[in-house]
């Protein structure tokens, strides 16, 4: 597991971002924080400051929602036609497009992951979300609907239903996607005719700071978009609890989840919530093996198992228990660890000491209950936040390893013998986001996933993402879904009007 050598240094454009002054955007002008406080953002792999960012609190949300009620209520949105603000979001999908290498530079520096990476999935999907939402303005449809009304006999009515924008969205978005997980958010509030105040992860604010350039750029009427990075127990909380926010949308943990929940009562407002997974991932013994040991190492271990859908709980059918583990260490060693700037790196490293200090401390906690490290299990150097893509055996469902969401590069490793006993450990979880099968029997691959209580299952593949389909979980792994046409339905309202014929 050799640490790559090879360092990219930045293009002049991403350089002179990041050593530029990063402000918050509140009604199209790039302001200081009420405060004049800035925080730190960290290049992950070494644990230096590579930038100092506007800190947003209260006040400043305060400022933002009047400025995107004023945009929503009587600025020039409010009066554009469907069409005109689908070719913006177009618009803003192709500047995208265009500074690709910039934005992917960006997040590898502030996030950590591979250039590679960023640049064949993070930034595409995010351009990608953004053409297929840019077309979804055009066709938010009401109905008519034919009625009885039984007590006003021979009187005939025209009734219809109208889905108009929810209002003023307040939008938090993880650290893990920063720039793929605004687009999930942005793509759907602005095709339906809401405003937006964003605030991005503390942890990596950046490219959500310079995708409001390109809003500016592309022609977005101020205040439709305020961007105020900040932490999330002051900005984030203050987003939530906002009396004039209509809506808040969030993706993160379901511990913070919870707290949205609570802080979203004060006005009733809409809620939707992405939230954490321990997804199971299940090998018959009947499938390809490589093709299902490759599958199931990369469930684990894309985005170095910063995904809420990663595939940690791996059941194996006992019968090709061993080979199947084999496989999969023998892929987490060849793994090479290093800067995600690096153009041999294939995991950058953690997010930050914080999540390195949680995810070592969930590997601390298997290994002295019982586990057994086939390969990794501790953090990796001493500089920068590493840790070794883990395969743990010899677990039970008592242990934390097993039950709680690490959200690093871990997985338990767990055999079974029969399909039922398999549903049961499988759905033995308060999380439901996803799933994955391998087997040739596509009968029983159907009926597994017709068992299964996740959001989203995937048969002889996995981490497959597509603006058109919905992503969201069962159970304790959120409310609601993001992309698809589903996610419209959480950012519009449905009138009903009706009038004699």
């Amino acid at each position: 597991m050799a640490t790559a050598l090879k360092f990219v240094a930045p293009e002049n454009k991403a350089k002179t971002f990041i050593e530029g002054k990063h402000q918050i955007l509140i009604n199209g002008k790039w302001v200081e924080a009420a405060s004049g406080k800035t925080f730190p953002s960290y290049d992950p792999a070494t644990g230096e400051v590579i930038a100092q960012v506007a800190e947003g609190d209260r006040e400043d949300i305060n400022r933002a929602v009047s400025a995107a009620r004023t945009a929503f209520e009587s600025g020039p949105w409010s009066r554009l036609t469907v069409s005109e603000r689908g070719r913006l979001i177009w618009k803003l999908a192709d500047l995208l497009e265009a500074n690709t290498e910039e934005f992917a530079e960006i997040e590898s520096l502030d996030n950590g992951k591979p250039l590679k990476v960023a640049r064949a999935a993070d930034i595409p999907l995010a351009v990608d979300m953004f053409r297929y939402m840019a077309g979804w303005a055009t066709k938010i449809e009401g109905s008519t609907i034919p009625i009885s009304v039984p007590y006003t006999p021979g009187t005939r009515y025209l009734a219809y239903t109208l889905r108009e924008p929810v209002g003023v969205v307040g939008q938090i978005i993880p650290w893990n996607f920063p720039l793929l997980m605004a687009a999930w958010k942005l793509g759907p509030a602005l095709a339906t005719g809401c405003t937006v105040v964003l605030k991005p992860a503390e942890q990596t604010p950046l490219t959500a700071l310079r995708l409001g350039e390109l809003m500016q750029e592309a022609g977005f009427p101020d205040g439709v978009v305020n961007i105020v990075p900040g932490y999330g127990e002051t900005a984030g909380a203050a987003l939530a609890a906002h009396p004039d926010v209509d809506k808040v949308a969030f993706t993160g943990s379901t511990e913070v989840g919870r707290l949205i929940v609570q802080a979203a009562a004060g006005n009733l407002k809409k809620v939707s919530l992405e939230l954490g997974g321990k997804s199971p991932n299940v090998v018959f013994s009947d499938v390809d093996l490589d093709s299902a040991v490759a599958g199931s190492a990369s469930a684990i271990f894309f985005n170095h198992g910063q995904c809420c859908c990663a595939g940690s709980r791996l059941f194996v059918e006992d019968k090709v228990f061993d080979k199947v583990v084999e496989g999969v260490a023998k892929k987490a060693e060849k793994i090479k660890l290093g800067s995600g700037m690096d153009s041999n790196t294939d995991m950058g490293p953690l997010v930050s000491e914080e999540q390195l200090n949680r995810v070592c401390g969930y590997l601390d906690s298997g290994l002295s209950e019982g586990a057994k490290a086939v390969t990794g299990g501790s953090r990796h150097g001493d500089k920068g936040y590493f840790v070794k893509p883990t395969v743990l055996v010899n677990t039970n469902d008592d242990m934390k390893v097993v039950r709680e969401e690490i959200f690093g590069p871990v997985v338990t490793a767990i055999p079974f013998r029969t399909s039922e006993e398999l549903v049961a450990k499988a759905n033995n979880t308060e999380y439901g986001l996803a799933a994955g099968i391998w087997t040739h029997d596509i009968q029983k691959a159907h009926r597994l996933a017709s068992q299964l209580r996740a959001g989203t299952v995937w048969i002889n593949c996995y981490n497959i993402f597509d603006a058109a389909l919905p992503f969201g979980g069962y159970k304790q792994s959120g409310w609601g879904r993001e992309m698809g046409r589903e996610v419209l339905e959480h950012y519009t309202e449905v009138k009903s009007v009706c009038t004699p014929a």
